[in-house]
């Protein structure tokens, strides 16, 4: 019994070992055959569950393009803070350059001004400097003109009074000689005299103001100069004198007088309408103007007569 007893109960299990992977066979086969409702009732809820994700996920972008946007901003903000702080630094360093070089020309200035100062100083003081040299050679030349002239003077005096010594001797000679002598020397000065006088009226102008000629009409003067010291101490018109107290002699039928060391010589004719005698009464005077040297009559002022200079 017992064993009809095992076999039932083993025969049992595989009734139901094989029950069973059919029933659930016919289950998978029952929900794949089933429609899909509910999948599609399920796939709302995953979708309502991954919504708040994909919200999460695009605040979390949002807020990284925020701040991607915010990072930019503030490196724009940088950069122009940078660029105004740059082109500040560049301003501030043109506006030194520009007080440096404004400096260096008020400071070239400065120093061109004083330079011109100093120069203008050394000038003011070189010219101070000649002109006491020149005062104090003008002071020397004037003493030694002084000089000269008083030599001039006294050798003048010496002059005059060894003449006047000869002339004492000739009246002395002349009072010795007996009679016919001094007959023949009154007679030698008388002709003298006449030859001279006929000298002078040869060379009288017929119409003065057409006949005479000044040197630059002559071409200019060419003949001897007397020395300036020379000349300011016997001639111009506060030199007068008398043409015949002074020696005269003939020169080729032109008379000559001797005045101030020097013999002189008419080049031009006399005016027709002065005196006879002019050139023993009249007082006259020589004058270096115009380019030559000329002989003025105190009687008539305006008109002058061309000489010529000769030292013998």
């Amino acid at each position: 019994m017992r064993p009809i007893g095992v076999i039932s109960t083993t025969a049992l299990f595989l009734l139901l070992g094989l029950a069973v992977p059919a029933q659930a066979r016919q289950e998978k086969q029952e929900e794949s055959t089933k429609p899909p409702k509910q999948e599609q009732q399920a796939k709302p809820e995953k979708q309502q569950q991954a919504k708040p994700q994909q919200q999460q996920k695009q605040q979390q972008q949002q807020a990284k393009s925020e701040k991607q946007q915010q990072q930019k901003s503030q490196q724009q903000a940088k950069g122009q803070q940078e660029s105004q702080q740059k082109q500040q630094q560049q301003q501030a360093k043109s506006e030194k350059q520009q007080q440096q070089k404004s400096q260096q020309q008020a400071k070239g200035q400065q120093e061109s001004q004083q330079k011109q100062q100093q120069q203008q100083q050394a000038k003011s003081e070189k010219q101070q400097q000649q002109k006491s040299q020149q005062q104090a050679k003008g002071q020397q030349e004037s003493q030694q003109k002084q000089q000269q002239q008083g030599k001039g003077q006294q050798q003048k005096q010496q002059q005059q009074e060894a003449k006047s010594e000869k002339q004492q001797q000739q009246r002395t000679e002349q009072q010795s000689h007996p009679q016919q002598v001094k007959r023949q020397s009154s007679q030698e000065q008388h002709r003298q005299q006449s030859e001279q006088r006929g000298a002078w009226q040869q060379h009288r102008a017929n119409n003065w103001q057409s006949e005479h000629r000044d040197w630059q009409q002559r071409g200019g003067y060419n003949g001897y100069r007397i020395p300036d010291d020379r000349y300011r101490g016997y001639f111009g018109s506060g030199h007068s004198f008398r043409i015949y107290s002074y020696p005269v002699m003939l020169v080729g039928g032109y008379p000559r007088f001797q005045y101030g060391g020097y013999w002189f010589a008419l080049v031009d004719p006399w005016p027709e309408y002065w005196a006879d005698n002019w050139y023993d009464n009249d007082d006259v005077y020589i004058v270096y103007i115009d380019g030559g040297y000329y002989l003025y009559n105190r009687r008539y002022p305006r008109d002058r007569i061309a000489i010529e200079v000769y030292l013998n």
